[in-house]
C-alpha cells in the first residue's frame, strides 16, 4: 500500500468514525430537546421497585442512545434525594443493557433504511410544527447518518483487509488482549461515548480486520471507558450518587476485566456467541450486559453499602468561607468587564434559587422547621444580591455607557427582577403551602401529589436550561427555553381540570387541600415564567421573539 493511498484511507476511516460519533450525539440531543421533562419523570417513578428501575433505565437509554447521559439525569435525582443510591444502581445497570441493545440494532443493514430515515427526518424537521416534531425529525435524520457512517467505515477499510501491515499489527492486537481492552478503553473515553466506541469495532470485526478476540478485547475495554465517562462527568455531583456511579464503574470495569481473562483462558467461547466475528463481538457487548445487570441486581443494596463504607461523607472544611461578591467595583470605569461581573452574580443568584426549589419540595411531605429557616434565609441573600446588582448597575449608568452596553445593563437588571419573584413564589407562597399542610395535618391524594412532585421537576428542569443559557447566550437553547413556557402552561391548566375532575369524584383529600394544590401549580408556573424570560433579550437580538403578540 503506497503511503498516498495509506493516508487517504486513514482520513476516510477518520471522517467516517467522526461522522458517526456526531450522528449518535443528534439523537441523544434530539431525545433530550425533545423529551428531556417525560424522561425525568419517567426515571424518577421508577422507585417502586429494582427491576422496573432497570427496565426504565434500559428504555431510557435506547432513547438517548447513551447510558452516560441517563447516569448524568439519575445522578441529579440521587443529589436531590428524589431516588436512593441502590435505586440509582438499578437504572444504571439497566441503562448499561439498553446501550448494548442499542449497538444489536444499529447494526442493521437495510438498503432501503437510510434513504427513508433522510426522507421523513429532513420533511419532519423542515415542515414539523411545533419543537417536539423538529426533534423527533433530527433524531431520524441522526440515525440515517449513523448508518451511513458505518458504511462509510465498510468501505474505507476494505482496501485494509489485504494489507500486510494492517494484518501484522492486528494479529498482535489478537494476542494481546490487555493492549486491546486499554486501546477500547482509551477511545471510549475519548470520544466520550461507549455507543459509536462499540459500533466502530464490530464493524472492524466484521470487515476481518479486527481478530474476534481483540474486538471482543476491545468492546470489553469500551465498557470501562462508558463507566470512567460517567465517574467524570458527575465527579463534581453530591456524595450519594458519586457513590452510585462508583458502584457501576466498579462494576462494570471489574467484570469487563474478569471476562478478558476468561476469553485469554478460553478463546473457544466467543464461538459460542454467533456464526461470524461481527456476530460474536456485538452479542459479547449484549450478553455481559445482561449477566451483569441479573448477578447484581439483587445485590444492589449491599454494594451501595461497601461502596458508602469506603466513600464516607466528607467534613465541610470550608464551613468558615463566605462566597465573595462579583460585583467589584473597581471595574465601574471598564463597562464590558462590570457588565460581565454583574452577569456572574446574577449567575449565583439564578442557582441560589434552584437550590431553594430542590430544597422546598421535600417540605410538602414532611415539614422541617430547619429547613424552611435555610430557605427564607436564602431568600434573603437573593433579595439582598438583588439590591447589589441593582445599584451596581445604576452606578454602571452613571459613568456613561455605549448603547449596547447600556440595552445589556437593562436586560440584566430586567432578569435580577424576573428571579426575585421566583424566589419570592418558593419563600413566600410554597413554603407557606407547605407549612398549611403540616399545621392542618392533611395531605394531598396520591394522584395529586404525584402530579405535584412531576410538575416540579419539569420546572426544576427547566430552572437548569435557563442557567445554561445564561452562560452560553445560546440562541437555539434560548428559543427551548422559551417554547418551554408554553408547554407549562399548558400541563399547569392540564393539570387544574384533572383537580377539579378529582374535586367532582369527591375525594376526600383533594378537597382537604385543593386550595393549596392549586396555588402550588400557580407558585411553579409563575417560577417558571421568571426563568424564561432570560431567554428573551437573545431571541430578539437574533430576530425569533416578536415584541407584541398583537396582530
Amino acid at each position: 500500500m503506497s503511503e498516498p493511498h495509506a493516508i487517504q484511507i486513514i482520513i476516510q476511516i477518520a471522517g467516517a468514525a467522526a461522522l458517526l460519533i456526531w450522528a449518535v450525539r443528534l439523537v441523544r440531543t434530539g431525545v433530550e430537546r425533545g423529551f428531556a421533562a417525560p424522561m425525568r419523570i419517567w426515571l424518577r417513578q421508577s422507585a417502586k421497585n429494582r427491576v422496573l428501575a432497570a427496565g426504565t433505565g434500559m428504555g431510557a437509554a435506547v432513547l438517548l442512545q447513551s447510558a452516560t447521559a441517563v447516569t448524568v439525569l439519575v445522578s441529579n435525582f440521587v443529589s436531590k434525594g428524589g431516588l436512593a443510591t441502590a435505586t440509582g444502581l438499578a437504572i444504571l445497570l439497566g441503562a448499561d443493557v439498553g446501550s448494548a441493545v442499542v449497538t444489536q440494532l444499529l447494526m442493521v443493514r437495510q438498503p432501503l433504511l437510510i434513504p427513508l430515515l433522510l426522507v421523513i427526518g429532513v420533511t419532519v424537521f423542515l415542515r414539523g410544527d411545533g419543537s417536539n416534531m423538529r426533534q423527533i425529525g433530527r433524531i431520524l435524520i441522526g440515525l440515517a447518518l449513523i448508518f451511513v457512517s458505518l458504511d462509510m467505515i465498510r468501505g474505507a477499510t476494505e482496501p485494509m483487509i489485504s494489507n500486510p501491515g494492517t494484518q501484522a499489527i492486528m494479529a498482535y492486537l489478537g494476542s494481546d488482549l490487555l493492549t486491546a481492552f486499554v486501546i477500547g478503553a482509551v477511545f471510549a473515553w475519548g470520544v466520550h461515548s461507549s455507543v459509536a466506541a462499540v459500533l466502530l469495532f464490530v464493524t472492524l470485526a466484521g470487515q476481518s480486520i479486527l481478530p474476534t478476540p481483540a474486538s471482543a478485547a476491545m468492546i470489553l475495554g469500551a465498557n470501562l471507558g462508558g463507566g470512567v465517562i460517567a465517574f467524570v462527568l458527575t465527579y463534581s455531583a453530591l456524595i450519594a450518587s458519586r457513590r452510585m456511579v462508583m458502584a457501576n464503574l466498579i462494576l462494570r470495569g471489574g467484570g469487563a476485566a474478569l471476562v478478558l481473562l476468561l476469553i485469554a483462558a478460553m478463546p473457544d467461547l466467543l464461538t459460542q456467541l454467533g456464526a461470524t466475528p461481527a456476530r460474536q463481538a456485538i452479542n459479547l457487548h449484549l450478553a455481559f450486559n445482561v449477566a451483569l445487570a441479573l448477578v447484581a441486581l439483587p445485590f444492589v443494596g449491599p454494594i451501595t453499602a461497601v461502596v458508602s463504607y469506603f466513600i464516607p461523607e466528607r467534613p465541610d472544611s470550608l464551613g468558615g468561607l463566605e462566597v465573595a461578591s462579583a460585583l467589584d467595583p473597581a471595574l465601574l470605569d471598564r463597562p464590558q468587564r462590570a457588565i460581565d461581573c454583574a452577569a456572574r452574580e446574577l449567575l449565583g443568584m439564578g442557582q441560589k434559587i434552584e437550590q431553594m426549589l430542590i430544597t422546598v419540595e421535600p417540605l410538602y411531605d414532611q415539614w422541617n422547621t430547619a429547613t424552611a429557616s435555610l430557605i427564607v434565609d436564602q431568600d434573603k441573600a437573593v433579595k439582598q444580591t438583588h439590591l447589589e446588582i441593582k445599584l451596581y448597575l445604576a452606578r454602571l449608568g452613571q459613568k456613561g455607557m455605549g448603547e449596547d452596553l447600556s440595552s445589556r445593563s437593562m436586560e440584566l437588571a430586567s432578569i435580577s427582577s424576573s428571579l426575585d419573584s421566583a424566589s419570592d413564589a418558593i419563600a413566600r407562597i410554597m413554603l407557606e403551602l407547605a407549612k398549611r399542610l403540616d399545621l392542618q395535618n392533611v395531605q394531598f391524594s396520591p394522584r395529586g401529589r404525584e402530579e405535584i412532585r412531576d410538575f416540579t421537576d419539569r420546572v426544576q428542569s427547566n430552572v437548569q436550561l435557563a442557567l445554561n443559557v445564561m452562560m452560553n447566550q445560546n440562541p437555539a437553547e434560548a428559543r427551548e427555553l422559551v417554547e418551554a413556557k408554553e408547554k407549562v402552561r399548558k400541563v399547569e391548566q392540564k393539570l387544574q381540570r384533572n383537580h377539579i375532575g378529582r374535586l367532582r369524584e369527591g375525594l376526600a383529600e383533594s378537597i382537604e387541600t385543593s386550595n393549596i394544590h392549586q396555588e402550588t401549580l400557580r407558585a411553579l408556573k409563575q417560577i417558571n415564567t421568571a426563568f424564561s424570560m432570560v431567554g428573551h433579550p437573545i431571541l430578539l437580538k437574533s430576530g425569533d421573539l416578536l415584541k407584541s403578540r398583537l396582530t
